[in-house]
Formats: structure tokens, C-alpha cells, sequence
């Protein structure tokens, strides 16, 4: 049995004290308990409470399906803390519950697929934080062309993000639906893209 990682740090330690551990540390923790600490640090940087990122990095690594119980002792994290971070895991269909014969208890195994990682984050954030921000700024646009007294200057402010948030919106829908290997490829064709875009820039001008 492995000796618990004890990734969970005080919700009120600094990003200093926790780059300073990560460096005084690398050097004493294998690889893969190292992935772990960096990719939960990494998602506290990114907005992702830590120890989710944590246990994420911990199944994306396991050969084998786990169970709250082996995670919360795997990295020193509280049971309940566990239980709430899955939750959040399985809503963003990062990771899955699996049968194991033999056991009644819930097992969790990861997407390993980076590129649907990728996609599951990105429909995720589309979900959260792009479609709230259309509404709410479509509500306040629909306000302001009601307003007679209103700046037109501050009108067409509005109008930009909002134009902009649709421009955002369907990029991502376009993102979401591209299958793994033509996205793969134009990732890969991303230099010579912009230079046709810059050179066709500098004909039309």
C-alpha cells in the first residue's frame, strides 16, 4: 500500500509557499506522485479547486478503477472532500463510475483521452460561463435599446461584447463538433494558417 501523498494543503496557503514546496520536494516524490502535485496546482491557478485537479491527475494515472475511499487515503484528502470533488469530476464528465465485480462500493476511472479532456473542459466552460454571459448581457442590450436617455457611446460597448460573446460562442460549437484527428491536424497547421491569413490580410489591404 502506498503512503498517503498529502497533496491537500490550508485553502489559506499562498501560490509562493506552494511553488516553494513543489521545488524543495521534487526531488524526494516519484513521478507520479510529482504529475499529481503540479497538475493540482496547476488547476487552482486555472480556477479548479485543488483537490479536484488532484484526484483528476490520480485517476488519469491509475491502471485501475479506485473508490473514494482509496483516493482520500492515496492523497491525504477528507472523505468528504473526496466525495464533493467526484461529484464535480462526474459532472464534468472528466471521470465515470464503473462496476467492479465483487465490490458494492462506487469506483471511479478517468478519461484518458486527451483530446476529449479537452473537449469535456471546453463544453464545460461554454456551459458555465460563455451561455450565462450571452443571457445576461442580451438582457442588458434589450435594456438599453429601451432606454431613450442612454449614451449611444455605451450602447455600442454593449454591443461589442455582445457581438464578440457570439463570435466566442460559435467558435466553440464549431471547436466542439470537428472530429479528433481534423482538429489534431489543424492544431498542427496552426503557423502556416496564419500566415495565409496574414498574407491574405496584406493582398485585400
Amino acid at each position: 500500500m502506498r503512503a498517503p501523498i498529502n497533496l491537500d494543503k490550508s485553502p489559506f496557503l499562498s501560490h509562493i509557499s506552494v511553488m516553494t514546496e513543489i521545488s524543495d520536494n521534487s526531488n524526494n516524490v516519484d513521478a507520479r506522485s510529482q504529475f499529481i502535485l503540479y497538475w493540482g496546482d496547476m488547476g487552482s491557478q486555472w480556477g479548479v479547486n485543488r483537490s479536484v485537479a488532484q484526484i483528476q491527475a490520480l485517476l488519469f494515472l491509475s491502471v485501475s478503477p479506485l473508490n473514494a475511499e482509496q483516493i482520500s487515503e492515496e492523497l491525504g484528502i477528507a472523505r468528504s472532500n473526496v466525495s464533493n470533488s467526484l461529484k464535480e469530476l462526474v459532472s464534468w464528465k472528466l471521470i465515470r463510475r464503473v462496476p467492479v465485480p465483487g465490490d458494492r462500493r462506487e469506483h471511479f476511472e478517468a478519461e484518458t483521452d486527451v483530446w476529449e479532456i479537452a473537449r469535456c473542459v471546453a463544453q464545460g466552460r461554454k456551459e458555465r460561463e460563455i451561455d450565462p454571459a450571452m443571457r445576461l448581457i442580451s438582457d442588458c442590450v434589450t435594456t438599453a435599446e429601451n432606454e431613450g436617455h442612454l449614451n449611444p457611446v455605451i450602447l455600442k460597448r454593449m454591443k461589442d461584447m455582445q457581438e464578440f460573446l457570439t463570435t466566442a460562442d460559435s467558435w466553440y460549437a464549431q471547436m466542439l463538433g470537428v472530429p479528433k484527428a481534423k482538429l489534431n491536424l489543424l492544431l498542427k497547421m496552426g503557423n502556416k494558417v496564419l500566415s495565409v491569413l496574414t498574407l491574405t490580410g496584406k493582398k485585400s489591404g
